[in-house]
């Protein structure tokens, strides 16, 4: 507080690098994890501003990495990516290099529950350094490209496709490496990503010849089907080690005559899965993945088209050739043989890899093909990485600063006034201080703001009338209730008596007031929330007639606090976003009811309707159904995930149908936003 207070004060670069220095002390002195978010939002606040003092104490803010909580890890990689500059570059990323070296050496219990998480959060500052600064992605992949086996693969893959197209400079150790590591590498994910960079960028006959040596080598040859003998082997041998070792009991005579009892367990055979010394790749192609059988086929083929231009002689390319080809025959049998839920993944591989064999075997069709697979596949990941960057250019330029004096306005000094100015003179700053001391930076809509949040809670009819102003400011709720007494008596000892449903507690309760004839007033009172969901506040005004001695009673119209207030739109990666998917446990699922007929038109209204953000980048696409996902962080930092799948149904009288799914790690946002969506959906908006 004390530090804050300095730099409220004053903003001399000795004031701010005394706060920063206390704050970085702080983070790494205190062991509460609250103490440690509050001082890296001040951290990232003052960031904003005053960036070049931060760099100097960026290496200590990093110390901080040492927490075990992912959440104080991930805000405090927030916070020094911010700050990375070409001068320090190489310092954060050797402290992020060794940082992800520990996730690996480290077998403790504490680290084990954050060790992925964190992996991949390292990774990904890592990734964002590199694409920032070009001089540090040499050093970097080399150290990144280890982990290709490990629980971080995905993300490593992704950074390394990245810097394989941005720097071709690199390709060369790049390709080496990743050739070498291809027999490592266990997830059907990671194993297809890598095969489209080898298909892609192999570009000199070195490479071209040990990738096709390599790909073929660990796929083996045809068939890649289980055998029936295998099958009902593994099989068996499933469902023994299903059933756990066994426990046999009996009773036996020992030398001398006794009986004891003899306890015996017996062990399962071990799994003959587990027995299989086959490459990584072939068990994943014969275990039934239709799709990297798929990306197997065409990565050999766009290297067999490839070979002819790098150098190779005809009769070893025409031999990679009859290579490829036996391996795609034996792919395709494959799929046609395992059985999967995808009944189009059939259809699909049996299309692509009959392409890929078309192109290999017929001179004119690979005449045609042979742009379009060898350089189609490049431009456009190159377009997209150009999309990528600038949309985070756009978000860079929106953070910055907006103008709110220009240079040549004047200032006013209101100490400087003359003392003799009349009392009727305008004072310049009095909008400014009032726009303050309100909260509201926009005059013209505050009105509607708060007519907006006026809820009548008694009948005009009543002997009392009430009505409540609720403003909302994050965790706390003021209530400003209007009484009216609408009877010709002095009514004493009047009281408001509320109540709360829900996450919230009322810390102020209005006190006792005696109110005149006809007369009116103000009461307060305070809530405090702990939680994003629908609450209620409900009560009764409690009075006492001064001149009949009557006690009355006033039952209150309940006030409905609406979830908009604390949802605030929020994004994220499509990695992160589906990896929250999986984790979180509550989910409302919402039936789409609606009179909307277009599909574009009722997602926006659901987006503006529930103030989240859209991640899933659509247009006014013409189909007849339309999926997408939808993100918002409550200002308690809960997240709340919307995925919406709509179509139109012909036989439907072209009305929408279809299903939006909520997910939250806590029931009542789930429960809260699913009341929302419902009730917005039926009806357009009233603008249309």
């Amino acid at each position: 507080e004390a530090a804050w207070t300095l730099i409220s004060l004053s903003n001399s670069p000795t004031a701010v690098r005394a706060a920063a220095a206390t704050y970085t002390n702080l983070l790494n002195s205190q062991n509460d994890n609250n103490v440690m978010m509050i001082v890296l939002e001040r951290l990232e606040q003052l960031q904003k501003k005053h960036s070049k003092i931060l760099q100097e104490l960026l290496q200590d803010i990093l110390r901080a990495l040492s927490s075990p909580n992912p959440d104080i890890c991930s805000k405090v990689l927030d916070v020094a990516m911010t700050l990375v500059t070409s001068k320090n570059v190489s310092e954060v990323v050797t402290t992020l290099k060794r940082e992800v070296a520990k996730t690996t050496q480290e077998s403790s219990d504490s680290s084990e529950d954050k060790g992925k998480v964190y992996r991949n959060m390292l990774i990904t500052a890592i990734h964002g350094c590199a694409v920032r600064f070009p001089d540090v992605a040499g050093s970097v992949v080399d150290t990144l490209m280890d982990f290709l086996s490990s629980d971080g693969g995905m993300q490593v893959i992704i950074f390394v496709r990245t810097i394989v197209e941005r720097y071709p400079d690199l390709r060369p150790a790049i390709l080496s490496k990743l050739i070498s590591t291809v027999d490592e590498i266990s997830n059907g994910q990671v194993m297809c990503i890598c095969l489209w960079i080898l298909g892609e960028y192999c570009e000199t006959a070195e490479t071209v010849s040990d990738a096709f040596e390599t790909v073929t080598e660990q796929l083996g040859d045809a068939p890649f089907v289980v055998q029936a003998e295998d099958k009902q082997a593994m099989e068996a041998a499933a469902a023994e080690a299903a059933k756990g070792p066994q426990m046999v009991t009996k009773n036996v005579v020992l030398a001398d005559g006794t009986y004891a009892t003899q306890t015996v367990y017996s062990e399962p055979k071990a799994n003959p899965a587990d027995l299989d010394k086959s490459p990584h790749l072939r068990k994943m192609v014969v275990g039934g993945d239709i799709f990297l059988g798929t990306i197997v086929a065409s990565s050999l083929t766009k290297m067999c088209l490839r070979a002819p231009d790098v150098g190779i002689d005809a009769v070893t390319a025409k031999g990679m050739a009859v290579k490829s080809l036996l391996a795609m025959c034996g792919i395709v049998k494959m799929a046609e043989v395992s059985a999967t839920a995808q009944k189009s993944s059939l259809a699909d591989c049996s299309d692509r890899v009959s392409l890929c064999c078309r192109a290999l075997l017929d001179p004119k069709a690979t005449a045609l093909l042979k742009p379009t697979l060898l350089e189609e596949g490049k431009s456009s990941f190159a377009a997209f990485l150009r999309n990528v960057q600038d949309k985070s250019g756009e978000k860079d330029e929106s953070k910055e600063d907006e103008v709110t004096t220009q240079a040549d306005d004047l200032i006013h000094f209101r100490q400087l006034r003359s003392l003799t100015a009349q009392g009727g003179d305008l004072d310049l700053d009095d909008g400014s201080d009032l726009a303050r001391a309100t909260g509201y930076t926009d005059g013209g809509s505050a009105l509607t703001n708060e007519l907006s949040h006026v809820y009548q809670l008694s009948g005009f009819a009543d002997p009392v009338y009430a009505e409540a102003f609720v403003r909302v400011h994050d965790y706390d709720i003021l209530l400003e209730i209007l009484i009216i007494n609408r009877t010709p008596n002095t009514l004493a000892n009047l009281t408001v008596e509320l109540s709360t449903m829900g996450d919230m507690k009322i810390v102020e309760r209005p006190q006792s007031q005696t109110i005149g004839p006809l007369d009116q007033m103000t009461i307060r009172a305070s809530i405090k929330v702990s939680s994003t969901e629908t609450g209620h506040i409900f009560g009764t005004i409690v009075y006492e007639d001064a001149a009949t001695q009557e006690k009355g009673y006033v039952n209150l119209n309940d006030i409905h606090m609406d979830i908009m207030d604390y949802i605030r739109p929020a994004t994220c990666t499509d990695e992160v976003f589906r990896s929250m998917w999986a984790e979180f446990e509550w989910e409302n699922k919402v039936a789409i009811s609606t009179s909307i007929g277009d599909l574009v038109q009722f997602l926006d209204h659901i987006v503006s309707s529930t103030n989240m953000t859209c991640l899933t980048p659509h247009g006014n696409e013409k189909g007849s159904f339309l999926a997408a996902n939808l993100y918002a962080k409550s200002v308690f930092g809960e997240d709340a995930l919307v995925n919406v799948s709509v179509e139109k149904k012909d036989d439907n009288d072209g009305k929408l149908a279809g299903y939006i799914r909520i997910r939250s790690k806590t029931q009542g946002i789930a429960l809260s936003l699913g009341d929302r969506i419902t009730s917005v959906q039926r009806a357009a908006p009233s603008e249309d």
